[in-house]
Formats: structure tokens, sequence, C-alpha cells
């Protein structure tokens, strides 16, 4: 059909049209919301390079999960920094590090909060890597043992979903059998399963004080130039028995997001990273963008190309835009 007697415009004149033939829809149901907690008492934190996000204590961060909650944003995602480093790692599974000690707090006040535990190593260890080092390199299958000693020191604590971020190979069936063998079968796994060596981490480095003393992290996370490895890794962290899958980063990727949803029957999660986040947060400090306005596309974009979840920084400020109907 063809103008004059289709003329797409009629549908785009009113904000009420508009509305009522929106295809995607971005919803405070798809929000997750990521957060630092550290060792201390009265600690907030502000991340210079992140505007808006904090390093918090667990007692601040219990007034921070109270606006999320007030928000009524579904889930949040937890972010350790020890009170020491060591070349293991080993206060990533103590069960009273900050994250352990986060997730029982929050679940005894709001325990229908999802909280979601990032599960891997480099906030730990002293050398600033994801796994045991060997050499000059990461040795893959002793880090399964620390990883799944971490993921059950989380489960133990309450989390709701362990979220393995290493990208070392087989650790979600490790992770699997560890809580499986420990009576939480019912815990789930969201994987970070196509997560690439960006660099759009910056900032979250920043956060977590988590840059490695020495190389980079090529040899374990993701060629940028891949798509159809990211298919593979999607493909054998499902066989492994992941619950969930995601894409890191997310807006450089959404052409990997769209092929991950069109293959795969998991829910998959995308991570609106701190450099996506720190971009727009600059650009709309210099006046550049409407910074509310570009947020908002940039989420949309991620439900378009198919994410069920978008962690991001910017939860708290989209739920409210929401909330409000200004979007």
């Amino acid at each position: 059909m063809y103008f004059p007697v289709y003329r797409p415009r009629r549908f785009r004149r009113t904000e009420n049209l508009r509305r009522m033939v929106r295809e995607t829809r971005l919803s405070v149901d798809h929000l997750v919301y990521p957060l630092f907690v550290m060792p201390g008492k009265g600690v907030k934190n502000p991340v210079q390079s992140m505007p808006g996000v904090f390093q918090f204590s667990v007692d601040q961060l219990i007034e921070e999960v109270r606006s999320v909650v007030e928000l009524n944003i579904p889930g949040i995602i937890l972010f350790g920094l020890p009170e020491k480093k060591d070349e293991l790692g080993s206060e990533a599974y103590a069960d009273n590090g900050p994250v352990q000690q986060a997730v029982q707090k929050i679940k005894q006040t709001w325990p229908e909060l999802t909280v979601i535990t990032d599960v891997c190593l480099c906030e730990y260890t002293s050398h600033g890597h994801c796994g045991i080092i060997e050499g000059n390199e990461v040795h893959n299958d002793a880090t399964l043992e620390i990883l799944a000693k971490v993921a059950l020191s989380h489960a133990r604590a309450g989390a709701d979903i362990i979220a393995p971020s290493d990208m070392m190979d087989g650790r979600v069936a490790a992770i699997r059998e560890a809580l499986d063998e420990d009576g939480f079968d019912q815990t789930a796994i969201l994987a970070y399963s196509a997560k690439y060596c960006s660099g759009f981490y910056g900032p979250f480095r920043d956060a977590a004080d988590s840059a490695p003393q020495f190389g980079d992290r090529r040899a374990y996370q993701m060629d940028v130039a891949n798509w159809q490895e990211a298919l593979r890794e999607v493909a054998l962290d499902v066989e492994e028995g992941a619950d969930m899958v995601m894409v890191k980063p997310a807006l450089a990727y959404l052409d990997i997001i769209r092929r991950v949803r069109e293959e795969f029957d998991r829910p998959v999660a995308a991570y609106n990273v701190s450099g996506e986040y720190s971009m727009i947060k600059a650009a709309a400090a210099n006046g550049w963008i409407d910074e509310d306005r570009v947020m908002m596309e940039v989420l949309t974009s991620m439900v378009r190309a198919g994410a069920d979840l978008i962690l991001t920084y910017f939860a708290k400020d989209a739920a409210g835009l929401l909330a409000n109907r200004r979007v």
C-alpha cells in the first residue's frame, strides 16, 4: 500500500495516538539497579567518573535500597569491595564479607526484592584479574572451585540469583553443581555469557577498584569483533544450567542481544555498562544532549533489541520518569 492511500503520519499526530500504536514499551519491570558495597560504617563515597553513583557501607546501602523499593524497581545487583585483597581473592567468599552482610540485611527487610550477586574475583584479588594466576596467566580450572565457593556464600546469605561474570570456561556447571549439592536448587544463575573485552568498562573499574595490575583481560573476555562466538558461549552456558543469559556491554552490542533473543529460549539480560552511562552524563553536563530523553531512548533500544532485563545505573532515574508518565 502506497501514498496517498497509506499515510504513516496519521498515527504520529498526537501523543495519545503515538502511545496507542507504540511497538516497544520500556517498563520499570525491565530494570535492575547495580550497587557497590564496601566495609565500614557511614560510608557513601562518590564515584568521580560516574556522577550519581556511590560506594556504600552496608548501613548506607540499606537506605539506598529503600529508595529502590519505593520506586518499585524489582531487583538489584551487588558488587563488593573487600577490606583487603590477596592472590586468591579469599574475601569474596567470607561469610562476613560486605556482599554477604548486605544480602542478609536486605532480605530481612525486603524479602520480596530480587537480589542478584555478581560472582567474580577481580575486585578481591591483589592482581585484579578474574581468576587464579599461575605464571602470568589466569588458570581456568583452578578458578572454578573458588567461584563455586563464592556463589555458595552468596546463596547461603539469601541471594536469589547468582551472576558469574568471570568468563571462565565451565563456571556455570561448577556453580550449578555446588548450589544443588548444598540444597540451593531454587537459586537461579544469570550468566554473563557474551561478555566482551570492551573499552566501556573504565568507570566501573574506578567504582569497584578492579583494574588488572598487569596485562589485560583479552585472554578470557570476548573479542569485540565476534558474533558467532557469542552464540557458542551462550549455548555452552545454557547447556551447563544457566537460567538467564547476559550480553555485556549493551549499546554497542544490540545486534548480539537480537541474535541471542532469536536463538535461545531463555530470558536475556543486557548490561548498560558504566562507560555508556558516563558518556550520557558527561554530554548532558555539557549541555549537548537532553539527558532524560537520550537515557530513555537508549534503554528502549535495548528492549527493542530483545532484552528482558536491563542492568543500568539509570534505573532510579528511569523508574522516576516512568512513574510520572514523563516518557
